[in-house]
Order: structure tokens, then C-alpha cells, then sequence
């Protein structure tokens, strides 16, 4: 990781991943615009915008508050430091987590705008090739036993790393044309001891599934799900 510092921002970036002379532009709609490569977008808390770098595809997300308090304070953030912003320890957790062979998206460029006491925040990340998440796939077809443990035993590398996923839901799980799992969306995600928290990650994706059933009427059933705490 670098890191390039001006006088209100900080912007962290992997030269592998992104060309030092695109860095400034990094977080530049219009810069991305004008070259034609912005490639998709994808709308959820705000839009992400899915960019064509010179090797991969990125996806390219602003930091957002959710519930009644987002709507006060969209997207700024009190600063306790750089290294304390939601965009550094993402970047961190995900370097982390790959590290541990962990299937997550490879971190590419992160960048804090501090104005007074608040920041602003934003993330640039591998945007997974050929990936679709679980809700997508299973409102057209089931999945095989097979999958379900594959996906199990994903989470449980996560949490052999010590990983508190707090959103773990189907829509934060893909799976690509090669079958590969991988988890994405790790803000506010952080590592803890012990176990007792783990019980409730496995208790929201259960929530999560039941929920998508009702508004989509996904394929899926409960008897799914036991076949997630089956490893392979």
C-alpha cells in the first residue's frame, strides 16, 4: 500500500492494481467518464460504479449512512484520525482476510476528504469477474448441497480469522462462473474473540434467506440451510 497526502484528503492505493498516474483521478466521475470506461453501476445505499482499469474491473463505492440517522447525516463521519476511517480499516481487513485465503475483493484505492471534524469517505475495490450474488441466483434456480457447504465452509474461514461479518446476508455473497464463493461488503466489519458472536452472523444470513423467500420467493428452503453448517 501507498499513500498519497494532500492538504484535506489521504489516498491510499495499490500501484499493482491501479496506475500511479491515474491515482488523483481515482475518485473522478468525470475522469471516468470522459475516458469511456465506466462500465456499470449498481444501485443499493447511493450508486456504485463499476470502472475499467488496465487489468481488472473495479467497483467504486461512497461511503453512506443507512436508517433515519443517514438521512440527517448522509455520508459524513467524525474524524478520529486517518487511520480510523471506515475506508482504511476495510482496505486493512480485506488485506488481512486475503492474506488468510479468505475469497473477498482485492482492495485497489481508498481515499478520506477531511473538512473540520468530519470526513468523507470512499473505496475502490475488485469488482468480482462473472459473479452474481445468491438472491440473484436462486430467484431463477436452487443450488446443490454441494454449494451450500462451499459456502458454508467460506464463512467459516472467515471466522477462523476471527471475522465479525455485522451484515451478513445473501446479497453480500457471490458466486462466479468457475463456482469460486466469495464474500464482499466489509464495512464496519472487524475481528473479535472469542465465539459467542459468531451464532449471530449464522443468525442474520439465516434472517436474510427467509426474508428474500417472502419478497421474491427465492429457491430455497429451510432444510437449505442446514446444509451450511455441513462442511465439505
Amino acid at each position: 500500500m501507498k499513500s498519497v497526502q494532500a492538504k484535506n484528503q489521504l489516498i491510499w492505493f495499490d500501484e499493482e492494481l491501479i496506475d500511479s498516474s491515474e491515482v488523483e483521478h481515482a475518485f473522478d466521475l468525470n475522469y471516468w467518464q470522459k475516458n469511456n470506461r465506466i462500465v456499470g453501476s449498481a444501485q443499493g445505499r447511493g450508486t456504485t460504479w463499476f470502472l475499467q482499469l488496465n487489468s481488472l474491473q473495479a467497483a467504486w463505492r461512497h461511503y453512506r449512512r443507512g436508517g433515519l440517522f443517514g438521512k440527517l447525516i448522509a455520508d459524513s463521519y467524525w474524524f478520529q484520525g486517518w487511520q480510523k476511517t471506515r475506508c482504511f480499516q476495510e482496505w486493512q481487513l480485506l488485506a488481512l482476510m486475503r492474506e488468510q485465503g479468505i475469497q473477498v475483493p482485492r482492495p485497489i484505492a481508498a481515499r478520506a476528504i477531511k473538512s473540520g471534524m468530519i470526513y468523507r469517505a470512499d473505496l475502490l475495490s475488485e469488482k468480482i469477474p462473472n459473479a452474481q450474488d445468491l438472491v440473484s441466483i436462486l430467484e431463477n434456480q436452487p443450488l446443490d448441497a454441494a454449494m451450500y457447504r462451499k459456502i458454508g465452509d467460506e464463512i467459516r474461514k472467515m471466522h477462523r480469522a476471527q471475522v465479525n461479518h455485522t451484515d451478513l446476508n445473501i446479497h453480500n455473497i457471490l458466486i462466479d462462473d468457475r463456482e469460486q464463493v466469495w464474500l464482499i461488503d466489509f464495512d464496519k466489519c472487524y475481528q473479535q474473540d472469542g465465539d459467542a458472536w459468531k451464532q449471530e452472523n449464522w443468525d442474520r444470513l439465516k434472517r436474510s434467506f427467509e426474508k428474500e423467500q417472502k419478497k421474491r420467493q427465492i429457491h430455497w428452503s429451510a432444510a437449505d440451510f442446514e446444509l451450511l453448517l455441513d462442511s465439505l
